[in-house]
């Protein structure tokens, strides 16, 4: 792996593009950690003290590498943009004139990104408003107290400044890892979340040496490991359906009587409905807040904030099962799928063309989707179940989202460094 490394460095344009992501991802941590204008940056920190991290911006504090509750220029993070992102895929299958985007190549997937960006600026404008509304009540702090109001003043202008600082950094990010997509190596967008991610993680390793000592802190590494093996394994394993292309005649060549197969992932959904789940289950905390001194809001705040109650984990898991055979429904259709084959003349042996084939990959797309449903709950359950086992759920780092997102970003990350690599004939990553 070491030698991989040297030959990656080796190779001109490979570590051009390297060294540009590294540049990029600098640059986004740097823009992280400069606070907005207008923001009372001693309160902050007085704020961040005993704070809850579960509360209900941390999934996307979460996704900001911590920038959010900081209120930094880069507060939202990419949290809009992958907002943005799951809404277009959805109206897609509703509206009409997306899908005839999306099937029209390379120009309507070009559209399609153009109304997601217009649609994060929007989301943009709308999470700062609030996260600056919060911030001059002085309740964006979940469990750290009312701390007063987060500003300098309370004048109109100071908070206009904030709203159009935080939706030009979201602009910025969205740039960033555009950039990085096109100049660089692996997605833009999953890398700047990876790195979000990613630099939380050694302060939750060192939180929980602090909070449970050295036999606790080794405990939670060999679990670690054990549950990082696991989803590497689940990441990577897939059914291959076989499909075989009959012989055809195109002018006075031979096309066809090949062999390939259909990869169907166990984890086909991969990350989404634990977002879809998690963000959901912020809802009835947020509305709680309206009015606290109802009944409704205390049952909620007991029952439903913390995250260490059976009915939270009970109804965290559902979610994300449903959401895992909901997204797979409308991300891989099988009459599409079948339909193309017969149109190239491809069949799967065994099994007639047409209405049999679609049934029969229906039917395999539904046994490995269950597998996969319980692998992401009970994934997503790992951090809450420690704060119960070892009372570490806010420093927990071997579950849930993060976890996921590490594993599978720095997977595809691998991937392609390791095709760049097979093109210039060296020893890759992965034997």
């Amino acid at each position: 792996m070491l030698s991989a490394f040297v030959n990656a460095f080796r190779t001109p344009d490979l570590r051009r593009k390297l060294l540009f992501v590294l540049m990029i991802v600098v640059l986004f941590r740097l823009g992280s950690s400069i606070p907005s204008p207008g923001v009372d940056y001693v309160k902050v920190q007085a704020g961040l003290e005993g704070l809850d991290d579960q509360g209900i911006y941390g999934l996307i504090n979460l996704f900001s590498g911590g920038a959010l509750l900081q209120l930094t220029i880069f507060a939202l993070g990419i949290m809009p943009y992958i907002t943005a992102s799951i809404i277009l895929q959805l109206l897609t299958v509703v509206i009409p004139r997306l899908e005839t985007l999306k099937k029209e190549g390379q120009a309507g997937t070009a559209k399609i990104t153009q109304y997601t960006r217009y649609l994060t600026l929007g989301l943009a404008i709308l999470q700062s408003t609030g996260i600056v509304a919060l911030a001059r009540t002085g309740q964006i702090f979940q469990g750290a107290g009312n701390q007063g109001s987060l500003l300098v003043n309370d004048k109109l202008s100071t908070m206009v400044i904030m709203v159009i600082t935080m939706t030009a950094g979201t602009a910025v990010i969205m740039w960033f890892g555009e950039q990085i997509t096109e100049r660089g190596i692996g997605n833009g967008m999953s890398i700047l979340i990876f790195t979000s991610v990613v630099s939380a993680f050694p302060g939750s390793l060192w939180g929980i040496k602090q909070q449970s000592g050295w036999d606790i802190f080794a405990v939670v590494i060999l679990i670690g490991l054990v549950i990082i093996a696991a989803v590497i394994f689940i990441e990577q394993a897939q059914r291959r359906i076989p499909v075989q292309y009959a012989r055809r005649m195109v002018g006075r060549k031979m096309f066809g009587g090949t062999s390939t197969y259909i990869p169907l992932k166990v984890n086909q959904a991969g990350v989404i409905p634990v977002i879809f789940a998690s963000s959901l289950l912020y809802l009835p905390a947020l509305t709680s807040q309206f009015n606290p001194n109802s009944g409704w809001s205390a049952w909620i705040s007991s029952h439903f904030v913390t995250g260490d109650d059976p009915i939270y984990m009970i109804t965290y898991f559902l979610m994300i099962v449903f959401f895992t055979y909901f997204y797979v429904s409308i991300t891989f259709n099988p009459t599409e799928v079948a339909d193309n084959m017969k149109k190239y003349g491809g069949f799967v042996p065994g099994i007639r063309a047409g209405k049999p084939t679609e049934d029969y990959l229906a039917y395999v797309l539904s046994r490995i989707t269950f597998p996969g449903a319980m692998y992401l709950g009970l994934v997503a359950l790992v951090p809450l179940i420690a704060f119960i086992v070892v009372e570490a759920n806010q420093n927990f780092p071997f579950g849930g989202v993060s976890l996921l997102i590490m594993v599978g970003v720095g997977l595809d990350t691998v991937k392609q460094i390791e095709s760049q690599l097979q093109q210039r004939h060296y020893e890759g990553f992965l034997r």
